[in-house]
Parts: C-alpha cells; structure tokens; sequence
C-alpha cells in the first residue's frame, strides 16, 4: 500500500488549503535538519516535503484522492481518466529545500525563524510568518547566434521559449509556450546582452528570472570582424605580389569592390579601405575599416629557365 500523505501531515482527509498549509508549516520548522538532529529528521523532512507538493496542488490532490499514490506516480489509464487522464505518473523533484524556500521564501529561510542556537524567533505577528518575501531565481542566459549580415543590417529575431506559468487558481501550474521577439539594432557586436524581466518559470512565491540572449556571431564565409572593422584576406600569387594587383570583393551589402594595390605586398602588408567595415551602433550611418590582408601563395615548381629570370631581375 503507498504512504498516506494526510498521515505524512498529521491531518485528515477532510483537510483544506488553509489546513494543508498550516501542517507543512509547522511540521517543516519542526523536523528540518538544521533545528532537529534526529537521525530520522531529514527522512522525515523529505516525506512532508513531498506530501505537501501533492496536497498543495489541486490536480494532484485529486488525482491521489481519488487513485492512491499508485495511481498518482504509474499513471492514470485513459478509461478511468478520460482526456483529463494523468497519464505521464507524478515524480516528485527530490528536493525538500526547494520546497521549503517556496513556502518561506529567501536563499536561507530557516535562517528567519530560528536562532544559529536553534531556538524559535518570535516574530510578534502570532507566530512564523508562513510565506514571505518573495525571492528572484537567478538569470536564464541563452545564445543568440547572428551573422554578419544581421549585425551590419539589424533584423527582427522571433525566439520560442518554453516556461512554467501559473494557473488563474494560483495553486497549479502548466507548461506554455511563448515567442519573445528581438530587435537586433545594426553594430551590435558580440556579447551585447539583451533581457527580458520576469520571462523565467513561474512558481509560489518565487520572482521569474529574468531571461538574457547573449550575442554571439556566426563564422562569415569571407570576412572576420575586429571591433568595428572587417578583415578580408585575399589570396594572390607571388608574382601578382611583386607587380601590383586588384583584389575584388563582394561586400556584405552585395556591392563589388576593385581595390587597386600598387605596393609590395610582403607577409606583413595589409591595405585599409576606410568607411567600408561594419556599422557603427552609435550612428548607423558611419562604418569602421575595411582591413585587407594577404595570403601570398608561392610556385611550387621553377624550371632553371625562371630562376635565372628571377636572379636577374631580383639580384641586379
């Protein structure tokens, strides 16, 4: 036979919300680890923890009045249940702190109501206060992958998030699903933070936490940002380094540029393009540089021919 939860409580079956409340109250404070050091108290300390998370909420109040506890964690078969049937079984989350931090509230509760001797705090209210200050779950941080041309451009970004929400009853809770949409504004660089306040998972006296998306940027198939600028490599043969060239490039908004490089190219040469990098988040109308660098490929093979042109045209 499974345990009896009203038990676990020391009430009756007969017991209400209010009733339910005041037991896991006073049965909490009473065999909580850090005030009771019986060898037994935090087996204890979990099983009220539990039978309170059942008899606190409505659905699953009614599902182990009606089925046991057996009924409650196998799952409702669908002819007893109908399309309402609890059919996913009930695990409890295994943590009795958590419970407690729900009722009581703060990042250390007990701490409120007891000495560090252990002796009861008299609040002068009638007793313990039962749920109180409301505390914040820390930030949910998220990436948010971009490419260049979202970044050079802005774009609007539509993300689904996945959350718990409270039911219009305050005492059940469901899974929902909700789109948050992102204005990404033209110059963000990676790491720039976006958050939305109070989009985490809801719950009894618990603050949502506060959802942030972090910026990162995609790999770009022909450039690489630094700060403002953009960096392009072109790839040229040495002769080409030698005599001068003009490298082409197709911009991120999908202009082609012939840039004409009439010096020496050498392992360490770079040419700027001012005005042509990404666009600035304080203004959208300026832009940073356009930095070329140079990949110089070398022949592979000379005939002697091509070298005794070289020594004298090099070596003269």
């Amino acid at each position: 036979m499974g345990q009896d939860y009203y038990s676990v409580l020391e009430i009756t079956h007969s017991a209400g919300d209010t009733d339910i409340k005041k037991a896991y109250r006073k049965l909490a404070l009473k065999f909580h680890p850090l005030k009771n050091k019986e060898p037994a108290a935090p087996h204890r300390f979990r099983q009220i923890a539990e039978a309170y998370d059942v008899l606190s909420d409505h659905r699953k109040k009614a599902t182990y009045d009606k089925f046991g506890e057996e009924g409650l964690k196998g799952g409702i078969p669908s002819e007893f249940g109908g399309e309402d049937a609890w059919t996913g079984g009930y695990v409890f989350h295994g943590n009795p702190e958590r419970t407690f931090r729900e009722f009581f509230g703060g990042d250390n509760p007990f701490a409120d109501f007891f000495t560090p001797e252990g002796r009861e705090v008299n609040t002068g209210f009638g007793g313990l206060r039962g749920r109180g200050v409301k505390v914040q779950d820390p930030p949910v941080e998220r990436d948010l992958y971009l490419s260049l041309e979202d970044l050079f451009f802005g774009c609007t970004k539509k993300i689904k998030i996945t959350r718990r929400v409270m039911n219009e009853d305050g005492h059940t809770s469901s899974i929902r699903d909700k789109i948050l949409s992102i204005d990404v504004h033209p110059g963000w660089s990676q790491g720039t933070k976006i958050t939305f306040p109070k989009e985490g998972d809801q719950g009894p006296n618990i603050i949502p936490a506060d959802i942030i998306f972090i910026v990162k940027e995609k790999p770009h198939p022909r450039f690489k940002r630094q700060g403002d600028d953009l960096i392009y490599t072109a790839n040229i043969d040495l002769g080409r380094a030698l005599t001068g060239c003009t490298v082409e490039i197709n911009t991120l908004d999908e202009r082609i540029l012939n840039i004409p490089v009439n010096d020496i190219v050498h392992p360490k040469y770079s040419k700027v393009v001012p005005g042509e990098g990404m666009r600035l988040a304080t203004d959208h109308n300026l832009k940073g540089d356009l930095i070329i660098q140079f990949d110089i490929r070398f022949p592979e093979h000379l005939t002697p021919h091509k070298k005794q042109l070289l020594r004298k045209a090099l070596l003269a």
